[in-house]
């Protein structure tokens, strides 16, 4: 079980993302017996990217401010070997996300994209309607844009959904299941990339471990269905429960 391997390793993971749901995120990770630390001010992002297990980096709520810190944190994240995952919340939703996202893929070597089928478009350059940091609407072949993307960028390539696509480029499962519930509540998307931080940072087969982590989550969905407010704090419980092995 891939969330019991984050549970046994307790990687620190050094979070940039959006305020929206960095509470969300941080009691999510904990729940899976990671360590989140959410540091975004220039002056120490470098050292922290250095010091972590694996970075994460999510653009939810953009700023100037933000983006230089997510360049710093990656590049050191880079020079000290350490796994970055990038989320690129609403790419394709206004010119400046989606340039933001261009840019932190030039400017640093991410491990793994965790999108929506609208933010791998805007990656892409398919043409596609965007609605707000929501999927939207369009025509593309999902799993050969993915693997398009992984191959240029030399990283895995996750676009979650209905059915979820994980590639590296080469090879491509798909991962139903869950609940569509789920997407009524804000930052589950966000808490699973970083997840995958964590994994990716305790992982030696991370292809393996980030499919079992997807089906994991998937179930975690099923298993959470509710009320909105009771769906947030059963996805909590059931993620500390699988870490655990206790189901």
């Amino acid at each position: 079980m891939s969330l019991q391997k984050i549970n046994q390793q307790k990687p620190l993971v050094h979070c940039i993302t959006n305020y929206v749901v960095a509470n969300f995120t941080a009691n999510g990770l904990l729940a899976v017996g990671a360590s989140p630390v959410m540091a975004d001010a220039q002056e120490e992002v470098m050292e922290m990217a250095s010091k972590a297990n694996s970075v994460l980096l999510n653009i939810g709520t953009l700023n100037e401010q933000t983006i230089s810190s997510m360049r710093l944190s990656g590049q050191s994240a880079n020079k000290h070997q350490v796994p970055v995952v990038f989320d690129p919340v609403g790419a394709g939703a206004t010119a400046y996300r989606t340039k933001t996202t261009l840019d932190l893929l030039q400017q640093i070597q991410m491990q793994l994209i965790r999108c929506n089928v609208g933010e791998l478009a805007a990656i892409a350059g398919v043409e596609w309607v965007s609605k707000g940091v929501d999927s939207g609407h369009g025509a593309m072949d999902v799993k050969q844009t993915a693997m398009y993307i992984a191959q240029k960028y030399r990283c895995f390539v996750i676009v979650t959904g209905e059915k979820d696509v994980l590639t590296d480029g080469v090879q491509v499962c798909e991962i139903a299941g869950g609940h569509e519930k789920i997407t009524k509540m804000t930052g589950t998307g966000c808490l699973l990339s970083a997840i995958c931080a964590a994994l990716l940072a305790s992982s030696t087969e991370p292809l393996t471990d980030l499919e079992q982590v997807l089906i994991e989550y998937k179930k975690i969905s099923e298993w959470a269905f509710g009320a909105i407010g009771t769906m947030q704090e059963n996805v909590l419980n059931y993620l500390e429960l699988v870490a655990e092995g206790s189901i």
